[in-house]
């Protein structure tokens, strides 16, 4: 083993490897025996394929190029196709009108061309329709969000459920007479409080009698389904967690209380924490701590048991008679899709959405970690050490470390294998990715933790987190840099423009200007803000306190911005804006602007250059050499 400086070891792991023959594993289906499921192809420029598997192993393609799987509703998207039989009804990302995809025939388009978006559909077999969520862009304003009905034989869709800002979830029941769905309105987030509604459905297909089954302003439901006889199951955090119910006898009933999430935010459409695999049997996955499980329900008995896995990631759970398929990951295995007999207990990976084949000599195993923050409070990280089989760090040295600040920001980091992890720790430099008070996986109230405090929270549990890892020897306290995209870019800017924690920082489409994004936002996300700071414009003095923009004289370290230049979630203005400003007062700087990226890069050559660009700029402003050649990026008063 070789003594050299940290950051400057030589590693397997390069940009190349994270895009090499590397898809993104999405939207499993089962259907009559068979697996479908979306992969994302940054090979293909983000291309999103739909993929089907044979009861006998032959797995093919469903759509040819440039068809590309992937609706904008909500922009984030999800829920693109639904499938019967060998049919999948399927939303092209360039046009947004759905079309009929067959494995082995021409996609035939179904939809007119007007501007109406496609999400989380559901076959309505015996009126030959899909039922989904439309969102009509044809007027002016605010697009409309509706559950519509599509006819597969026309293309024409007609308004079922109308009326509030948005819905999700429409789900038919086993024998087609009843609806349900989930709806909520401006200023929530489905995570915030939504309701959850039941519907008669008439002969002719259209609703009557509605009933309000659970929900409120301050109660989330997830995942309504029916069971394969006929009851409503779904998911509340009505006790501060997300726990699974049953409505019965106009009664909901909890299955299995537990201080565990077996609920999500719902940021795409059509995600699965739970599936029936009969009428008595319920497949579901959980987490706690920031962990996932998988667990099996007896329905008739109410016995609960935890399944045995080597995955610490599950998701887009579905179940089969004797057995459950889903998207599973683990810190030294990637995302894969994987079946798991019930009986026997085999675990078959059907697809892996990367080959690794990686000496474990260079895996950085994450350690779970809790540390003190403001207000007395604990908040939660997952740390990799350096690693590399190969080389040590010189006497007396501590690594740099990089500090990640996760997207949403109600979202959650995870443990399964993440090869942009191992990219840095391979070569020498810590990483502390952190759930900071906001995150999913601990409960609501540590959810609620950021309401009123965005900008606040977030970058007080990051810039804590660093100094806890400083504090037990783990980290040099004075090559601490943070990296985020979207919100966790914000925090990123936050933390450089109100702490003095970090030396450098990398925002990938961050946000800037919190009164910009109140204004120029989408409809999802256009009160979001509500919550999280405040009213708009009633607050503005919190919109402006809370905005790096306005106080870039407290900036004084480098930063590096990637911005894709068609992102309608984040504009590019909004790195623009902090571009211009660290231009102003002479601090280090480089802009990498990438065309036809939206919100969050698909393509392999924007992913590989942005993240040796990043490397390249630590590099440069923390002063270690680099053991391979990398672009150089143009870094301005450097």
């Amino acid at each position: 083993m070789k003594t050299i400086p940290y950051g400057s070891w030589k590693s397997p792991v390069s940009a190349q490897t994270l895009v090499a023959e590397a898809v993104g594993l999405g939207s499993v289906r089962l259907a009559e025996g068979e697996i479908c499921w979306i992969e994302s192809r940054p090979s293909e420029g983000g291309r999103c394929v739909l993929m089907r598997r044979s009861a006998e192993g032959r797995i093919s393609e469903c759509n040819p190029a440039p068809l590309n799987v992937r609706t904008r509703v909500h922009e984030y998207g999800g829920g693109a196709y639904a499938v019967d039989g060998q049919v999948a009804y399927c939303a092209n990302f360039a046009d947004q009108r759905l079309y009929r995809v067959v494995a082995g025939e021409s996609p035939q388009v179904l939809t007119p061309a007007v501007d109406l978006r496609y999400a989380d559909g559901v076959v309505d077999r015996g009126r030959q329709r899909l039922i989904c969520v439309r969102q009509d862009h044809t007027g002016s304003g605010e697009a409309v969000n509706t559950v519509a009905a599509v006819d597969l034989r026309s293309g024409e869709s007609r308004v079922l459920v109308g009326g509030s800002d948005f819905y999700a979830f429409p789900r038919l029941s086993p024998d087609g007479a009843r609806l349900a769905w989930t709806t909520w309105n401006h200023p929530n987030m489905p995570w915030d409080g939504c309701e959850l509604w039941v519907g008669e459905l008439t002969e002719d297909g259209i609703l009557g009698k509605v009933q309000l089954v659970a929900g409120g302003a301050e109660e989330s439901i997830f995942q309504p389904e029916w069971s394969p006889d006929g009851e409503l199951y779904f998911v509340s955090d009505r006790t501060g967690w997300w726990n699974l119910y049953r409505w019965r006898a106009g009664k909901a009933e909890a299955l299995w209380p537990l201080a565990a999430e077996f609920g999500k935010p719902q940021w795409s459409f059509a995600p699965s924490t739970y599936a029936f695999a009969s009428a008595r049997q319920l497949n579901c996955t959980y987490m706690r701590q920031g962990r996932g499980y998988l667990a099996m329900l007896d329905l008739q008995t109410g016995e609960a048991k935890t399944l045995e896995t080597p995955y610490t990631e599950i998701a887009e759970l579905r179940a089969g008679p004797g057995f459950v398929i889903f998207i599973g990951g683990s810190p030294t295995e990637p995302r894969s899709l994987v079946r798991l007999d019930l009986e026997s207990g085999k675990l078959e990976v059907l697809r892996r959405s990367r080959q690794l084949d990686l000496d474990p000599g260079y895996l950085s195993i994450p350690q779970a970690i809790e540390f003190p923050t403001a207000q007395g409070l604990t908040a939660h990280g997952f740390f990799y050490a350096p690693r590399n089989r190969d080389f040590s760090g010189l006497p007396g040295e501590r690594p740099p470390l990089l500090v990640m600040s996760h997207g949403g920001p109600t979202g959650t980091t995870s443990t399964a294998f993440n090869c942009e992890i191992q990219f840095w720790t391979s070569r020498g430099i810590g990483v502390l990715d952190v759930n900071y008070g906001g995150s999913t996986g601990y409960g609501r109230a540590y959810r609620q933790r950021l309401d009123g405090q965005w900008g606040i929270v977030d970058m007080e549990d990051c810039a804590r987190g660093a100094q806890y890892l400083v504090a037990q020897g783990l980290a040099d306290g004075g090559r601490l840099a943070i990296t985020g995209g979207s919100a966790g870019g914000y925090t990123t800017l936050c933390a450089l423009t109100f702490t003095e924690v970090f030396r450098a920082g990398a925002s990938y489409y961050g946000i800037s200007d919190l009164e910009a994004m109140a204004r120029d936002t989408h409809k999802f996300e256009s009160r979001y803000l509500d919550r999280l700071i405040g009213p708009y414009p009633e607050r503005l003095d919190l919109y402006r306190a809370r905005s790096p923009i306005h106080f870039t004289e407290q900036l004084a370290c480098p930063l590096i911005l990637f911005q894709g230049l068609e992102d309608k979630v984040v504009p590019p203005n909004q790195a623009e804006m902090m571009l211009a400003a660290m231009r102003a007062k002479g601090l280090p700087v480089a802009y990498l602007p990438f065309e036809g990226e939206q919100h969050g890069f698909r393509r392999a050559e924007n992913i590989v250059r942005a993240l040796e660009a990043e490397l390249y700029f630590y590099s440069r402003v923390f002063g270690f050499e680099l053991a391979d050649v990398v672009e150089p990026v143009e870094i301005e008063n450097l």
